[in-house]
């Protein structure tokens, strides 16, 4: 065989064992894909690359980004992206207070220096749920959600609540939010202003002002809820994106904070 092919035996062997060598270690990325996949679902090539670096290296494997691409590629295991319109939440036709926008030309450093909120759409069994969302602008940990039926300012509340609960934040906080009437409700500035928040909100009265919220909505939906099965009652949903919740701060790397988690930036920069 080997002077058929013009090779020398030891080079024929040595072909062999560096052919072997890589499929173990294709194995090996593959499965480290799939590992984090069962809880991150979305999770797209760069992050896994990013964190797998190190493991990958004590086990003598040393890939680039592109070669990384091209193996998830030829495995089928690229993540493509579906985007699909949403409808209104922000109701900003009424009579209530609109405060004026404190965040232009600031600088954010801090954890609970800045928490921006909103709420996003949930379908279960072909019926809408409401989830509200507080969210930290520096670590985009999120600090405080609650899932309703209703979208009213009650259940605005119950999310800020347990933001305060949670986070304890001193008066130098700002809360932002579009100018929806569960922000402008006087029972919702009342939580505020008995903490000793500030008020913020975006002045066009566009919910897409918020990016830090709309991304956030985007991901836990696209990445964390929706990838693991149709929801069919909003127990099953409560319980779906708690976890949810959970994975997206303690395990998900995030491009904006250094491919980081949320929670470990929140706690090294606010110890």
């Amino acid at each position: 065989m080997c002077d058929v092919l013009g090779y020398s035996r030891q080079a024929y062997y040595k072909q062999v064992r560096t052919q072997s060598e890589w499929v173990l270690k294709n194995q090996i990325i593959i499965e480290s894909v799939h590992q984090i996949r069962e809880h991150l679902p979305k999770t797209g090539t760069v992050k896994i690359w990013k964190e797998c670096q190190k493991k990958w290296y004590n086990k003598g494997i040393k890939i680039g980004r592109d070669k990384t691409f091209n193996l998830l590629r030829e495995q089928g295991l690229l993540q493509r992206k579906h985007r699909k319109k949403k409808p209104q939440t922000t109701m900003s036709n009424h009579w209530f207070k609109k405060y004026p926008d404190l965040i232009k030309e600031n600088e954010f450093t801090r954890p609970n220096q800045l928490w921006v909120s909103d709420i996003t759409y949930i379908d279960i069994n072909s019926s809408w749920a409401y989830l509200f969302l507080i969210t930290d602008a520096v670590s985009h940990k999120i600090v405080g959600h609650h899932l309703s039926n209703r979208i009213d300012t009650l259940a605005a509340i119950e999310a800020l609540n347990k933001a305060i609960k949670t986070e304890k934040p001193k008066k130098e906080l700002i809360h932002h939010s579009d100018r929806g009437i569960q922000y402008c409700s006087h029972a919702y500035t009342r939580v505020l202003g008995k903490h000793g928040i500030n008020i913020s909100m975006t002045q066009s009265g566009s919910p897409y002002d918020n990016a830090i919220a709309e991304r956030i909505n985007g991901i836990l939906k696209h990445e964390l809820i929706f990838p693991f099965g149709k929801l069919f009652t909003i127990e099953q949903a409560q319980k779906r994106i708690n976890t949810a919740v959970r994975n997206y701060n303690s395990l998900r790397l995030h491009q904006s904070i250094g491919y980081k988690t949320p929670e470990s930036v929140h706690k090294t920069v606010n110890p």
